[in-house]
């Protein structure tokens, strides 16, 4: 079987498991709604763009009053199933919109997760790897703890710091036009150190905020939005189908730079275009669902044992993997009596299952 068949086949049995995951997880709920009534509402709510336009939304920046341009798509909705109003209205506008947030946040991060592991050549890689989780972090923690005016708020902070992060750690490792792969990751561990202590001095500044501040950091995904999802998921798309491009020079990277190079791999351009796109859909992740740990871990992993190593097959199985996996586990982190922070859930699936793979031997050099 081909590449190309077997990444097919792959792919569409992982769509159809993520597809079931999330009718499935949109019946549970406080309010009990049969599986075909989910079906009915989730094809509702699927839309076609039809249309774009830019308005102009008032916002308001250190007293000044002044107008910001919002794209603003316009649908088509093919499917017009009788549903009752109340189960439709649960469904569209409360479970669907977190259900496919945290699909497309599992994407993206199992889709860095992978790329990242095959960068860096290492089974401990992961997303945050080179400080865009902790980049994020900080904007987000500071503005909340902070009485910042920050004219886009909270997610446009973390978005922005999580680029910022990635873009100093690269300046820092790089020396003469070339990035050395082992100084790339150390300069991420320091520079993850220095901002771990910055979001501690923030924590502790953060006063009456401290438990909004806390809850976004061990990943956020209440109050989701399809807003949310607008914004995430043509980002996610378009910077996973540039990792795509490049999985052949992915696999051809880890024969060692110096074989890269003699095969017409044009080495330091792609570990710059690898590692800026892995930044960017890292960012757009963790800015709007907070530091969600182990998919970009875990997945990759569990995956590589299934398909093997070549990222053309690797690199889209992973993601919709990690889209199944985050949605499985935001559905166990609300289905109790409380509400879980996705991320504590994640973490304690991940852990026991690393420890598994340890203890099998099964995670190794790449």
């Amino acid at each position: 079987m081909g590449v190309r068949t077997r990444t097919a086949v792959w792919s569409a049995g992982l769509l159809a498991a993520l597809a079931v995951a999330v009718i499935a997880s949109a019946t549970i709920g406080p309010v009990d709604i049969g599986v075909w009534t989910v079906a009915k509402a989730s094809l509702n709510a699927v839309g076609i763009p039809t249309g774009l336009s830019i308005e102009a939304a008032p916002t308001t920046v250190a007293g000044v009053d002044l107008r910001v341009p919002v794209p603003d798509i316009t649908y088509t909705y093919p499917f017009s199933f009788a549903v009752p109003t109340i189960a439709e209205t649960i469904v569209r506008r409360l479970r669907l919109p977190r259900i496919v947030l945290a699909a497309v946040i599992g994407f993206a991060l199992a889709a860095a997760g992978t790329v990242m592991q095959g960068f860096f050549r290492n089974p401990m890689a992961d997303p945050s790897i080179i400080g865009v989780s902790s980049g994020a972090a900080v904007g987000a923690v500071a503005t909340i703890a902070l009485p910042l005016a920050v004219p886009f708020g909270l997610q446009t902070a973390a978005f922005v710091g999580a680029l910022l992060t990635a873009f100093a750690v690269y300046l820092i490792a790089t020396e003469g036009g070339r990035t050395p792969v082992a100084t790339l990751l150390l300069a991420g561990v320091a520079v993850q150190s220095l901002l771990s202590a910055l979001i501690s001095y923030l924590l502790l500044e953060a006063g009456e905020s401290l438990e909004k501040a806390l809850y976004w950091m061990m990943g956020y995904l209440h109050n989701s939005t399809w807003e949310q999802v607008e914004v995430t998921l043509p980002l996610a798309l378009l910077a996973f189908g540039v990792l795509f491009a490049y999985a052949r020079d992915l696999n051809v990277l880890l024969l060692g730079e110096e074989d890269a190079a003699a095969l017409g791999i044009g080495v330091e351009r792609t570990k710059r275009i690898l590692l800026g796109v892995s930044s960017i859909i890292t960012a757009a992740a963790v800015a709007v669902a907070g530091v969600i740990g182990f998919v970009g871990l875990i997945v990759p992993h569990m995956m590589r044992l299934v398909v093997g190593p070549d990222h053309r097959i690797l690199l889209p199985t992973s993601a919709l993997a990690g889209a199944t996996f985050l949605v499985a586990t935001d559905t166990l982190a609300r289905a109790g009596p409380e509400q879980l922070p996705v991320g504590i859930v994640t973490a304690a699936v991940g852990a026991p299952f690393f420890l598994y793979l340890l203890r099998r031997r099964e995670v190794h050099a790449l």
